[in-house]
């Protein structure tokens, strides 16, 4: 009897951990905590001790090409034209233009190529200019449990920057190279630029997922990813990264609570949101920040500086922070 009473305790104790309220989001030490789907648009409960399926991210990412690389221009800004890796007719008969730039959308966790936030940025960029827009597809493995899609993220990456090299291989540079990725494929985008040594140009991480990633992580996004990172957080302290990890980290509104949100799934997604807008109006002009601190507490007043947008050639460094409106373009 004494035994049952004791499993009852521990059964009650971990349902009240599971029936927690969603909108809490992330605590360090959890065992459970809910995460958003990234297209599927549903809140998701997590266990941290559930099945990493590394034999199936083994198989995944033994070959790149089982990552989709839909590539939309200005000749076909809608319908994607898939490219292989080490298939050079795939990309000759494409529209792909080595003259012009090249950018590379990467989703997150239960994410995939034709979700909104691809569809949102595909347009904001082509809109923009004439570039090359690869967007990667892992759905693949990123619709797998979360422990499974974090363990696989740097494999991806490792294969999303093969793949550069490849493109550079035939006339596409790295000068010219822009990496965005949004939650896991913020630091997944990391692990590509670190892939081709850091020679991509830029890298934009959109609030890279906090969940299991720690600071001593080095598979994390960090500042020497590339020639220039930068990174916009929306939702520090629960989904999203908190400490600084680029060249330049904005923190919007303090990095939480964005205007116009009411949970924490709202507040991690404006993180594309912001990028979105900033690529067509370039209008997210942020005052430096002495510390961290500063940023959560309206204390910057150091020289602006824009935040996102799809320049090149940035290399501003530092803490910053912009204050925003709580309706599109912000």
């Amino acid at each position: 009897m004494r035994y049952l009473v004791l499993f009852s305790v521990v059964i009650a104790a971990v349902a009240a951990s599971v029936i927690k309220d969603p909108t809490q989001g992330y605590k360090e030490g959890d065992r459970f905590f809910y995460f958003p789907g990234d297209g599927d648009g549903l809140i998701h409960l997590v266990d941290t001790k559930e099945f990493v399926d590394y034999e199936f991210i083994k198989r995944y990412t033994e070959n790149p090409n089982n990552n989709g690389y839909w590539l939309f221009t200005r000749a076909n800004p809608t319908t994607a034209q898939v490219i292989e890796m080490y298939n050079v007719d795939s990309l000759e008969n494409s529209n792909f233009n080595s003259s012009n730039p090249v950018t590379v959308l990467a989703h997150g966790w239960k994410g995939h190529g034709l979700n909104s936030i691809n569809r949102q940025l595909t347009e904001a960029f082509l809109q923009h200019g004439d570039f090359n827009v690869f967007v990667l597809d892992w759905s693949q493995l990123a619709n797998r449990n979360y422990l499974t899609a974090k363990n696989g993220v740097p494999a991806v990456g490792r294969g999303l920057g093969q793949f550069l090299d490849w493109l550079v291989y035939w006339d596409a540079s790295f000068n010219t190279m822009h990496l965005v990725g949004f939650s896991l494929g913020g630091h997944l985008v990391g692990s590509a630029g670190r892939e081709t040594g850091a020679q991509v140009s830029r890298i934009t991480a959109l609030d890279p997922a906090r969940p299991l990633w720690g600071g001593e992580d080095r598979e994390r996004i960090v500042q020497t990813d590339a020639r220039y990172v930068e990174v916009i957080h929306t939702n520090i302290f629960n989904l999203g990264f908190t400490d600084s990890c680029g060249d330049a980290d904005f923190y919007p509104n303090g990095g939480s609570g964005m205007p116009g949100c009411s949970t924490n799934s709202c507040s991690h997604g404006r993180a594309v949101d912001y990028m979105v807008a900033s690529i067509r109006y370039d209008h997210f002009l942020a005052n430096k920040c002495g510390t961290l601190t500063d940023a959560t507490n309206d204390r910057c007043t150091g020289g602006l500086y824009p935040m996102g947008n799809s320049d090149l050639d940035k290399s501003g460094s530092g803490i910053f922070r912009v204050n925003t409106a709580s309706i599109y373009p912000f």
